[in-house]
């Protein structure tokens, strides 16, 4: 998984795993979905991350079962 924010566009990319992508689903006019052919969830495009994400604050925790 990888993270990606590009301050000079104010977009974060969010890739969930490397795969091929076959369809890019909007989901409203500032996010889209990347699907692979199954129709699993590749990544997701956030544009205007800073007022709708918690960006530059971001963490990660890795919980156990």
């Amino acid at each position: 998984m990888k993270v990606r924010y590009f301050s000079e566009t104010d977009t974060l990319y969010i890739e969930f795993r490397d795969a091929q992508v076959a369809e890019t689903r909007d989901l409203d006019e500032n996010t889209m979905l990347d699907v692979d052919a199954e129709g699993n969830i590749c990544a997701i495009t956030v544009e205007r991350a800073a007022e709708r994400t918690g960006i530059p604050q971001f963490s990660y925790e890795q919980v156990s079962a």
